[in-house]
């Protein structure tokens, strides 16, 4: 194999400040400029903002406090609704949330409210202006597995109402898709680790390198004493198509292609151990967020060139506006109307040389290196075939309740963010997992209350 270790230099996704430079959108804010947009604020009586976000964070309250140059407040504010202001200030599809309903959004000129959101929770992360006063954790007991935005929600949450929390990660560090999913372009791994400490800092216990169903089972967690289990592995396992030579190599699923990458940045693999090489031809199927996501990293990786393949016509892609053009921008092509159809090896049937598609009727070989499947994932069955008396639907969710909320169909054990609800925007899970928080909470004062007057 060729050695690509000389090239590495010149992988742009090496040097986040490269891209920072030239894209004036991810530009942090200096201070000057946080205050004299937070100054914009019109502090509407009935703020379409707040209702455009679906966690409801407390927007024109930590925009005031952001404008009179009062930044604790403003972070304590948001710490209200939100326990990863720095992820969703990044990561969010602000214009179709808050943004996109504030009232000077009809003037072609909103309140950049993600940016600000921004501003604050890095302002405060540097300065470690707030020290929570943490509460006895006397309350009860709860484990949480995994580490993504559902399970950091529920678990700083629990952890703020009392209770002793505990959470269960199988990689080496936790973040869950933050860490492993979501490329550094759009979300550097310092601030995932920052937002993380502040958890942390609320009592939380990270355990990582532990897998339940292999590790430990349910039954052994309830053996060791937690008196709840939250399930929040979202869905960790990648479609694929299932069209003649998948098993190429060259082949390979989305969420393999990024976590290389994430790996590659942790020093854990060499650049050698790349998936995408500096020169290669490179194809995505599908047109959703991830798949802009795996375009824009395989340009990054040195790609020579990168072409997104979808089976429909460009209005009906599901890829948030700001994912779209920021992949255009960054020199991803797209054919649009083409069904996949077989993969093309070489001539031992070995090596991946392109992919044979239906375009509007007629068949077309569109030659390759890499072609990185993007459509769609769904959950992993390690939790569930290791645990008898969990439900699930036909596609593989857990099935739960409203009442008590969350709960699944195994007394103690609740779910929530994609694993239930299916795969969503971070702040999407975070609201339900909010939601999940509570029903936890109620349960387990409800079955100690119970057991106290037996």
């Amino acid at each position: 194999m060729e050695n690509y270790t000389e090239n590495a230099e010149n992988l742009e996704f090496l040097d986040v400040e490269t891209k920072v430079k030239v894209d004036q959108d991810v530009k942090p804010y200096t201070m000057k400029e946080a205050i004299t947009e937070a100054k914009r604020c019109l502090h509407c009586k009935v703020p379409m903002c707040k209702r455009g976000c679906p966690i409801e964070n407390n927007i024109t309250e930590f925009i005031a406090c952001l404008a009179m140059g009062n930044l604790g407040e403003a972070r304590s504010w948001l710490t209200k609704k939100t326990n990863l202001p720095a992820v969703c200030g990044r990561v969010c599809p602000h214009d179709r949330q808050c943004q996109g309903s504030c009232v000077l959004g009809k003037k072609g000129n909103p309140i950049h409210i993600g940016k600000l959101e921004e501003f604050v929770a890095d302002f405060d992360a540097e300065m470690e202006l707030i020290r929570y006063t943490i509460p006895g954790k006397n309350r009860g007991r709860v484990a949480v597995i995994g580490s993504g935005p559902a399970g950091l929600t529920v678990a700083g949450d629990l952890s703020l109402m009392g209770f002793k929390v505990t959470v269960f990660e199988a990689e080496e560090e936790p973040g869950g898709i933050l860490m492993y999913g979501i490329p550094e372009f759009r979300l550097p791994k310092d601030v995932v680790r920052k937002e993380i400490k502040r958890i942390e800092e609320h009592g939380v216990n990270f355990v990582c390198n532990t897998k339940i169903g292999i590790n430990k089972t349910l039954d052994d967690l309830f053996d060791e004493g937690y008196e709840a289990i939250f399930i929040g592995t979202g869905t960790a396992i990648s479609k694929g198509l299932d069209i003649p030579g998948r098993r190429l190599k060259g082949v390979m699923k989305f969420n393999y292609m990024l976590r290389r990458v994430s790996m590659f940045r942790s020093n854990e693999i060499t650049v050698d151990e790349l998936p995408i090489h500096p020169g290669e031809q490179v194809l995505v199927i599908g047109a959703g967020n991830v798949a802009m996501d795996a375009a824009r990293t395989a340009i990054k990786c040195g790609a020579s060139e990168c072409t997104v393949v979808y089976r429909d016509v460009f209005e009906t892609i599901t890829a948030e506006p700001n994912e779209y053009e920021g992949a255009v921008n960054d020199g991803v092509k797209f054919k649009w109307k083409s069904t996949p159809i077989e993969y093309i090896g070489d001539s031992q049937g070995r090596i991946l040389r392109g992919l044979k598609v239906d375009c509007d009727g007629e068949e077309e070989i569109i030659p390759c290196d890499k072609c990185i499947v993007a459509i769609g994932s769904k959950p992993a069955r390690l939790i569930i075939s290791t645990t008898e008396g969990i439900k699930v639907n036909e596609q593989g969710y857990i099935v739960t309740r409203d009442e008590p909320y969350g709960m699944t169909t195994l007394r103690g054990v609740f779910a929530g963010g994609d694993v239930v609800h299916r795969p969503a925007t971070v702040v999407l899970a975070m609201k339900e997992a909010k939601k999940v928080a509570e029903g936890i909470a109620r349960y387990v004062d409800a079955v100690r209350l119970i057991n106290s007057l037996k």
